[in-house]
């Protein structure tokens, strides 16, 4: 015996559903293209910091123009995160074909991401390691790259990236919580301190730098030294 058909509503109730849905997911993948123009004017906040204020977490940030901060603090985010910052689009393709060399599908990449991508992903996505995050992410960049531009992305990272381990978040809380000092006052040598945690703040600290930490500082002291990140200031 056939199966009863199913009722012609059901079918046009499921129908909408999925139309729904479409139209949902559409606007969850489009709403990042259309709030990065906005901020161009408005700082954005975080995934963390969102996560943070909505289960009740301390949240420690002061937007700082960078004008406002220590020349040295954004050359030497540079030279630590991202050397070619100011020759891409956004994306490395050169460091993403290195580090594909060593992982067996994007999901693998390591040392590849740039600013703009970190910026992508604190603004819109998630951590971890995988192939959807790698694959949002890539584009989100070049938007974001195209659109801000390098002073403005690199101000945006700077007030946003997370820098120390109680919900400091931006260059003015992590030095104040480092240093004790606004971000506009740190010396070259405190400005690497703080590149050097930018990776995981939660178990490197240049409030009370290890071995490691002291060594990476040091390489990405030298490393401002010697590079000029006149993109940056030439830029608006």
């Amino acid at each position: 015996m056939d199966p009863k058909p199913q009722p012609r509503s059901l079918r046009q109730n499921l129908s909408r559903l999925a139309g729904v849905l479409v139209v949902v997911v559409l606007i969850v993948l489009l709403l990042p293209y259309l709030l990065v123009p906005v901020y161009r004017f408005i700082d954005p906040v975080s995934v963390p910091m969102l996560w943070r204020w909505m289960t009740g977490a301390r949240l420690a940030r002061t937007v700082l123009p960078i004008a406002r901060t220590a020349p040295i603090l954004p050359a030497t985010v540079i030279a630590a995160e991202d050397a070619r910052f100011c020759d891409h689009h956004g994306v490395d393709l050169g460091e993403i074909r290195e580090a594909l060399r060593g992982g067996d599908d994007l999901s693998e990449v390591r040392g590849a991401s740039t600013i703009s991508q970190q910026v992508a992903k604190n603004l819109f996505l998630w951590n971890g390691r995988s192939f959807v995050r790698k694959t949002l992410e890539l584009p989100l960049a070049l938007w974001i790259d195209l659109v801000l531009g390098k002073r403005r992305e690199l101000e945006i990272y700077l007030n946003v990236a997370e820098w120390g381990p109680n919900g400091e978040f931006g260059a003015e809380a992590g030095a104040r919580f480092a240093f004790g000092k606004p971000a506009i006052d740190v010396t070259p040598h405190e400005a690497a301190l703080l590149a050097a945690v930018l990776p995981n703040p939660h178990r490197r600290s240049a409030r009370v730098p290890g071995p490691q930490v002291r060594r990476l500082a040091g390489i990405f002291e030298a490393r401002a030294r010697k590079a000029a990140a006149g993109c940056v200031a030439a830029r608006p």
